[in-house]
This record gives structure tokens, C-alpha cells and sequence, in this order.
């Protein structure tokens, strides 16, 4: 994997269902024009923030539930080509109407700084999107570099940061107002995998107990950060 497509959805509750029917229509699409992995993932710990939260970033209304979803290619050059073919593609409109508000749905390019990887599929996820300073990139993939080795080391099986390759504004929502970037800031688009959720909680217990976590300076505003976790129901 050297480039990703992240996107960020709030999708009816009750049309659940109907979502996981498109994207499972949708996915041997981008499989045809050169994605190598498409996953979507359904909220399922996600909580609210004091200023900043996954709920907020796509006005996501009560009955509608936060979904995660990345689609990885070989290259933005593949990723940039296979937009273009999709959208031109008749088969695109034989998939159907969307079961969700396409206006608030985010999306965005970023291009891997850090990726752990080790044995076992993924059967949890936590996904992340951070502000950070542009400056602060080399010192940002340093401190995401020691976290994803313990992360590793706690029981995920992969650990992916992405910085904001081509992340462009929207009219109702976009990743920058999401995370109320500044004008000198990038966002990340990172996730954690995990085997299974209970993994994940012992993990995350591990890792807040662990001295190696303590002393370090974060190089971006963490009240910004928007963090959740989430159970699959597509990765094709």
C-alpha cells in the first residue's frame, strides 16, 4: 500500500443493511480499476468530545450511525485513475440510490508515514484523525512510529498513519473542519487493527499503563483529535 482514500459517512441506522449491499456492489469496482483492500467499518465506540468528535464531523443526526471506511491503492496515480474510470463507468449508476446524505460525507487522500504490520485479520478497528502542524511531520511520524510498535506489541495486527495528500474542502463537511484544522495544519488519517475487540480493550489498558507512554511532548492539540472504534462489516 502507498496511498489511501479515507472517507468518513454517517449512514441511517436502519439503512445498515442497504449500505453494506452498495459497498459489497461497489467494491469489485475498485478492485477492477486497481484498489488493492476496501474496508468499511460501522461505529461501534464511538464516543462524544468536548470539541471535536467523529459524530460532529458528518452532522450526524440521532438516528445515524458514524462509518469508517478506507479504500487502499498502489499509488495515488492508480487511486486518481481508477476515480476518473468509476465515475464514468455506467455500472456506476446500476448500483443504486445512496442510502445516506452524500453532502456530508467526507473524503480525502493521504499518502502512509507509518504502517506496522504483523500476523491475524483484522476483526476491530480504531480509527483517528489528527490535526498537525505541517512543520511538525518529521516529529509527528517519529512519536507514531514508537506508538505503533507498542501498539504491535500490545496485540494489533496493523497500524496505519496517513498524512493529507489531497484533502479538499466541502460545502457542508471536510476533514479540515472536522478536526477544526488551522491554515499551517494537515490532517492525519490513521487507524489501528485489531483481531477482535476484546483484544483491543486489553491493548489499549496495556498501553496506558505502559511508562513508555509517559513524557512525551505531543507534537499537535490532542482536544482536536477525533478518535472511535468500530466493528467491520466489509473488507474485500
Amino acid at each position: 500500500m502507498t496511498y489511501v482514500q479515507g472517507f468518513v459517512v454517517a449512514v441511517p441506522a436502519a439503512a445498515k443493511d442497504a449500505y453494506l449491499t452498495l459497498a459489497a456492489k461497489a467494491a469489485p469496482l475498485f478492485k477492477e480499476f486497481g484498489a488493492t483492500r476496501h474496508v468499511e467499518a460501522w461505529a461501534d465506540d464511538v464516543p462524544d468530545g468536548k470539541v471535536t468528535d467523529f459524530k460532529r464531523a458528518v452532522k450526524a443526526k440521532p438516528d445515524e450511525v458514524v462509518v469508517f471506511s478506507w479504500i487502499e491503492f498502489p499509488s495515488k496515480a492508480v487511486a486518481d485513475e481508477a476515480h476518473g474510470k468509476i465515475m464514468s463507468d455506467p455500472r456506476l449508476k446500476e448500483l443504486g440510490e445512496m442510502p445516506f446524505d452524500g453532502q456530508r460525507m467526507i473524503v480525502g487522500g493521504f499518502t502512509p508515514l507509518v504502517e506496522e504490520r504483523g500476523a491475524g485479520r483484522m476483526g476491530y478497528v480504531d480509527g483517528y484523525l489528527v490535526p498537525v502542524p505541517a512543520a511538525n511531520k518529521d516529529a509527528y511520524r517519529a512519536v507514531a512510529a514508537k506508538a505503533a510498535a507498542l501498539f504491535r506489541e500490545f496485540g494489533a495486527v496493523r497500524v496505519v498513519e496517513a498524512w493529507g495528500d489531497d484533502v479538499p474542502d466541502g460545502k457542508v463537511t471536510d476533514y479540515k473542519g472536522a478536526v477544526k484544522a488551522t491554515g499551517d495544519e494537515k490532517v492525519v488519517y490513521s487507524w489501528v487493527e485489531w483481531p477482535s475487540k476484546p483484544v483491543r480493550d486489553a491493548g489499549w489498558k496495556k498501553m496506558m499503563a505502559d511508562e513508555r507512554m509517559r513524557g512525551h511532548q505531543m507534537p499537535f492539540d490532542g482536544k482536536r483529535m477525533i478518535y472511535g472504534g468500530f466493528a467491520p462489516i466489509l473488507d474485500a
